[in-house]
């Protein structure tokens, strides 16, 4: 037993020692674990990616979208900065400032290109441009052109000798109000970012441009630069301030990394073109009034039902003007009551008036990239007169008319006498024989009418006293297989 106890604690301290020997070992390589991770880290921070995004084109919801996202994902990943390539005509308020407000609160710098030579940031992109931490151009390239386009600048001069000639057109209050709000806010932009406060106004007030080259000797913007990797490189190394705090950008390892838009935004893109929001709109509308007036398996109201959903959600993004909607429906209430009680034209005439009407109103908004086309306009009240005062009104006709069952054709029809009987007898009706009841004598061909149905027996009354020779052959024929029939009836 001694013996047994003796072993068990060599054995124990055996094991102690073999812990106590490897422990350091153990330590050791969990040092080594830690200090590669640091190596890594500190790798992977030399070589982080800096986000090239892209404005190219008018800005709507879709650009906002795919901006706005990319710029939180860039913050999210504590990317060195982030580079925006702009090239636009204009756009939406709601998506500029949508977009402004992203980087205006952004922790990552980020620098705004107008780039490639020949492009422009006009209108809503000289605001993005003066929101951004860092503002540059190519040569080549244009700002400005900053006012609500709402408004409008100066009247064309006249050519008279016009002291007034230079003023700007009476403006009303809400233009004004427009045009002040406006002014306050790139000259907020321009302060927060220590750039031309005057020019801005001149911006928005007069639709001042400038070219690259007077656009940084005014400080209007940061730098010149001939791309994006120009750019970063002239960077590497510069004072910025981020949120009042200034950063020194260190990007002597760092790459660039375009970002295009997913396939989501690309769907937000389509679906909030006016012309396909207005058209999947109609669509909705038109599938679910022919569910209702025509129910079958679904197919045209499941597909109404998700164009309509569709074409809300777009437009929730789009600023839609509630007249002009209520324009278009009106219309359409007012084509589907003539479709349903025609008035002689009244109510098609005011529906195709209020149709028009709204569908130009719809979208509250001058940009002519967001506006819905004046032939597509044409096309669908075209094809909205085609659907009420044709297909609509020959599917509610169908309703209204009742369903005529066998019986009913039958009542009122003309058969003829196959044999002479008095009260029971069988008459030919529509080149069937039928069993036949009567309370007055009736003779071989003589013509009768049905005045009722019992059962499978007509009920009949006399309509003539002469053989009716259209219908000659066809009692014949009854006649000579009447041995055959007899007692027969139609099933």
């Amino acid at each position: 037993m001694c013996a047994s106890i003796s072993k068990l604690s060599a054995l124990r301290l055996t094991f102690l020692k073999l812990i106590t020997a490897l422990l350091p070992f153990f330590f050791l390589a969990l040092a080594q674990a830690q200090v590669s991770s640091v190596l890594l880290t500190s790798v992977s921070d030399t070589t982080q990616e800096v986000p090239v995004l892209s404005i190219k084109g008018a800005i709507g919801p879709a650009v906002s979208d795919y901006l706005m996202t990319e710029i939180k994902a860039a913050n999210h990943n504590a990317a060195p900065l982030v580079i925006i390539v702009i090239d636009t005509p204009g756009g939406l308020v709601s998506s500029l400032r949508d977009i402004n407000q992203v980087i205006l609160n952004s922790d990552v710098p980020i620098a705004c290109l107008v780039h490639p030579p020949g492009a422009r940031a006009a209108s809503a992109g000289t605001y993005i441009l003066y929101a951004c931490h860092i503002a540059a151009m190519s040569s080549a390239t244009t700002l400005g052109a900053a006012t609500p386009v709402s408004i409008g600048g100066p009247a064309a001069p006249t050519g008279k000798d016009d002291k007034d000639q230079d003023k700007a057109p009476t403006k009303s209050a809400m233009e004004k109000k427009v045009l002040n709000d406006s002014i306050a806010y790139i000259r907020s932009l321009a302060q927060l970012r220590g750039r031309n406060e005057e020019w801005a106004e001149l911006a928005v007030k007069e639709a001042a441009t400038l070219t690259a080259k007077e656009a940084l000797e005014q400080n209007v913007i940061t730098l010149l630069a001939d791309s994006p990797q120009d750019l970063l490189n002239i960077l590497d190394g510069w004072e910025v301030k981020v949120k009042d705090q200034p950063r020194t950008l260190s990007l002597k390892q760092a790459s660039l990394k375009p970002v295009i838009p997913d396939w989501r935004n690309e769907f937000i893109s389509t679906i909030t073109n006016p012309n396909i929001a207005y058209i999947l709109m109609i669509l909705g509308i038109y599938g679910i009034l022919l569910e209702f007036y025509s129910p079958g398996i679904g197919v045209a109201g499941i597909t109404g039902a998700i164009c309509l959903v569709i074409a809300l959600y777009a437009f929730q993004l789009l600023p839609i003007n509630y007249a002009g909607l209520a324009l278009l429906l009106l219309g359409i209430g007012l084509l589907i009551t003539e479709a349903m009680m025609p008035s002689f034209g009244i109510f098609g005439v005011g529906g195709i008036i209020a149709f028009t009407t709204g569908s130009i109103f719809l979208i509250d908004t001058k940009q002519t990239q967001f506006q819905i086309s004046i032939p597509v306009i044409a096309a669908v009240t075209t094809f909205s007169v085609l659907f009420f005062l044709f297909i609509l009104s020959f599917l509610w006709r169908s309703r209204k008319n009742s369903i005529v069952s066998g019986q009913e054709a039958i009542i009122g029809a003309e058969a003829v006498v196959l044999d002479d009987f008095d009260t029971q007898g069988y008459v030919l009706l529509g080149g069937e024989r039928w069993a036949a009841m009567t309370d007055t004598p009736l003779y071989k061909g003589q013509g009768v009418t049905v005045v009722s149905i019992k059962e499978l027996t007509l009920i009949l009354k006399a309509t003539s006293d002469n053989t009716q020779d259209k219908l000659a052959s066809g009692v014949e024929n009854c006649s000579n297989n009447k041995e055959r029939d007899n007692g027969s009836h139609p099933s």
